[in-house]
């Protein structure tokens, strides 16, 4: 027999609002399986799906690419090479992140009075611009 939860329990284990939990049944990305008088009744798996639907958004996928990989409350279909692709993309922000990390570091403890004499803060800024001139491009 399936374990089942109301609303109040599911947004205790998931730390989702129950106006969340509302939005995410009126897009289909999960349904309840009846009421226990006013209140909606999930599958206790529901759990599952909405900790997946969390880690698809904090990869940055939108909740329409989230809801295409939900085939029920009991499994996901992954895209994996649309997964693949976005931790690629992932990758490249950590690498640019780390670059802008380490230059601003750099910056803060340069010895040179004036940044524009330092070949190290130049090279920084010269990397900036190439990024820049790069995302501009596409």
């Amino acid at each position: 027999m399936q374990k089942t939860l109301d609303i109040s329990e599911v947004v205790k284990r998931s730390g989702l609002p129950a106006s969340t939990l509302r939005y995410y049944e009126d897009k289909g990305l999960i349904k309840s399986i009846g009421r226990n008088g006013l209140r909606r009744v999930f599958n206790e798996k529901v759990i599952n799906i909405l900790a997946s639907i969390s880690l698809g958004q904090l990869a940055g996928l939108t909740l329409d690419e989230i809801g295409t990989m939900i085939i029920d409350s009991n499994r996901v279909q992954i895209d994996r090479n649309k997964l693949t692709t976005k931790a690629n993309e992932i990758e490249q922000t950590i690498a640019q992140l780390s670059a802008v990390r380490d230059g601003l570091r750099h910056a803060a403890v340069c010895p040179e009075e004036n940044h524009f004499n330092c070949p190290k803060f130049l090279k920084l800024l010269h990397n900036a611009n190439q990024y820049t001139k790069k995302r501009n491009k596409s």
